[in-house]
């Protein structure tokens, strides 16, 4: 009896110990992350966004879910808005982070700057794990595609773009093509519908 309330009292001081241990370790470590997180959050806002001169979290609303899953965005997401502002405060248009579960590997997460006039400034992929030289190439062939345009919503070609709003399917990568094309589009749903901006709407 006394060696296992010895045993016991060991365990529970290792316990303790480590317990205090992995607190320390993550108020030490908290402050340097969280600074990473804004530091990468911020530069995600600057690619898409370079003129902005600050900017600013929007509260997100909601959307009218039977018309967001009747558009066809049921595995898209909008997580965050922020509104990129020029240096007199005026908005210039909106950077909004969308997660899509569509991705072949799993989960794509992405900004999309979009201008006032629903100019889509262009995406910066945050997160991405698809197959190394098919769905990986997103960031080389789908990215450049969607900066510059104007359009209401997005479709992609395997057969080549011969439109404004067409994009260049990745070969042998239609279900990546397809998921980041249908967050870019939910997230210019979102624009049009609840930010109420773009051509769209005029």
């Amino acid at each position: 009896m006394k060696e296992m309330m010895k045993n016991t009292g060991i365990l529970l001081a290792i316990t303790l110990i480590a317990g205090l241990l992995l607190g320390l370790v993550y108020q030490v470590t908290k402050e340097p992350i969280a600074e990473q997180e804004a530091k990468a959050k911020q530069e995600a806002c600057q690619e898409v966004f370079a003129d902005a001169a600050s900017f600013e979290a929007v509260e997100l609303a909601a959307v009218d879910e039977s018309a967001w899953s009747s558009e066809g965005y049921g595995q898209e997401s909008v997580d965050e808005v922020m509104a990129a502002l020029d240096s007199a405060g005026s908005t210039l248009g909106y950077v909004i982070t969308v997660t899509t579960k569509g991705g072949y590997g799993g989960d794509i997460r992405f900004t999309i700057g979009v201008r006032e006039d629903g100019t889509v400034n262009g995406i910066s992929l945050l997160s991405i794990s698809e197959t190394a030289g098919l769905g990986m190439r997103a960031e080389e062939v789908l990215k450049p595609q969607f900066a510059g345009k104007n359009v209401e919503k997005f479709a992609y070609s395997k057969s080549g773009a011969t439109a404004d709003n067409e994009i260049d399917a990745i070969s042998g990568a239609t279900i990546t093509t397809n998921a980041v094309t249908n967050g870019v589009n939910a997230g210019l749903y979102y624009f049009q519908t609840v930010l109420g901006g773009g051509s769209a709407n005029e």
